[in-house]
């Protein structure tokens, strides 16, 4: 495993889980107080992240944010866009997406994950400078070679039906099966 698979830690002490060889690495906007806490990714207990992982049929089981680190096993890792944790996405400044997105870029070409998941729109949008984005694969991905996927959120604040959710989600399942290569 890389020396920084497990050892680059934002602002609060939460670790990004990357590594070369990823099937996907699912990008946050930024930890939560809780996460921060933790040291875990999608700690709050009002996230539906692990929730909807294993209903979309990603993880063969709920999974619970302290395993975060054992995801690598699967082939997914875990970064954010800004490192800082923060109550809300609200807290979050303009300089902080700009240093976040740059760190970000450097991130992913170092490790070149096979499938980039934007947990949130949002996220993907300051990523990609794009004013919008569809659900799902970006059909012009922002860095060549990558295959850029936008999702919901999992916030527990988003209002979309879970079921809708977690069938976007399966999309990824699908996309990384031996009989649908993406």
């Amino acid at each position: 495993m890389n020396q920084n698979a497990e050892g680059h830690e934002g602002a609060g002490g939460v670790p990004d889980h990357l590594d070369t060889g990823l099937q996907i690495v699912f990008v946050g906007f930024n930890p939560s107080l809780r996460s921060g806490e933790t040291g875990h990714h999608y700690a709050n207990p009002r996230n539906n992240f692990w929730r909807i992982l294993h209903q979309s049929g990603l993880t063969p089981r709920l999974y619970d944010p302290s395993e975060d680190g054992e995801l690598l096993k699967l082939g997914y890792g875990f970064t954010n866009i800004v490192a800082r944790p923060t109550k809300g996405i609200d807290e979050l400044t303009r300089e902080d997406y700009r240093l976040g997105r740059e760190e970000l870029i450097a991130k992913l070409l170092h490790y070149r994950p096979r499938i980039v998941c934007f947990v949130g729109k949002g996220v993907y949008t300051e990523y990609s400078r794009r004013s919008k984005a569809n659900w799902g694969f970006q059909p012009e991905p922002f860095l060549d070679g990558l295959h850029e996927f936008a999702a919901p959120s999992s916030s527990g604040l988003v209002r979309m039906p879970m079921q809708e959710i977690v069938g976007i989600y399966a999309r990824l399942a699908d996309a990384i099966s031996e009989k649908n290569q993406i």
